[in-house]
C-alpha cells in the first residue's frame, strides 16, 4: 500500500473507520462525507450487519485528498472529479481493486498459515486434539 503524503495525518492501525471518526481525522461534518460518497465514485464504504459505513484506510486517504482539493486548492466538485481521473484514480476500478489488494493480503500466505496455526492452538485447548478433527 502507498504511504499517504507527508501533509495527511498518520492514521490510527485500524481496517475499519467509522463514520465519526472519519469527520474527526478529515475535519469535515458527517453530512459532507455523505454528500462526498454521493458525488465521488471512489468512496465506497463497506456497510456491516447494522448498517454503518465503515470507511478503509485507503477511503480515508482518498477523502483527505478530496477535502485538499476543494478546500485548500479551490477545485469544484466537477473539477475535482476530472482532476482525480487524471491522476489515475478510476473511479470505477478504485474500489474493487483496493478489495483485491486486501484479498490478496488475506490469502498471502504467511497472514493465511498464522490464522491456521491460531485456529488449531484453539481446537487443542478445546481438547480436540486428533488431526482429523483438524
Amino acid at each position: 500500500m502507498k504511504e499517504p503524503p507527508p501533509e495527511f495525518p498518520q492514521l490510527p492501525e485500524k481496517i475499519y473507520f467509522r463514520i465519526g471518526e472519519v469527520s474527526h481525522l478529515v475535519g469535515v461534518d458527517t453530512h459532507v462525507l455523505r454528500y462526498w460518497e454521493s458525488e465521488f465514485s471512489l468512496i465506497k464504504p463497506f456497510r456491516g450487519p447494522s448498517k454503518q459505513r465503515l470507511y478503509r484506510r485507503q477511503d480515508v486517504y482518498n477523502l483527505l485528498r478530496i477535502k485538499q482539493l476543494l478546500h485548500d486548492e479551490g477545485y469544484t466538485i466537477s473539477g475535482a472529479r476530472k482532476h482525480l481521473k487524471q491522476m489515475g484514480f478510476d473511479p470505477q476500478f478504485a474500489a474493487s481493486g483496493n478489495a483485491q489488494a486486501a484479498m490478496d493480503r488475506i490469502t498471502d500466505g504467511p497472514l493465511l498459515t498464522r490464522i491456521k496455526d491460531e485456529l488449531r492452538e484453539i481446537l487443542v485447548q478445546l481438547g480436540r486434539t486428533k488431526e482429523n478433527d483438524l
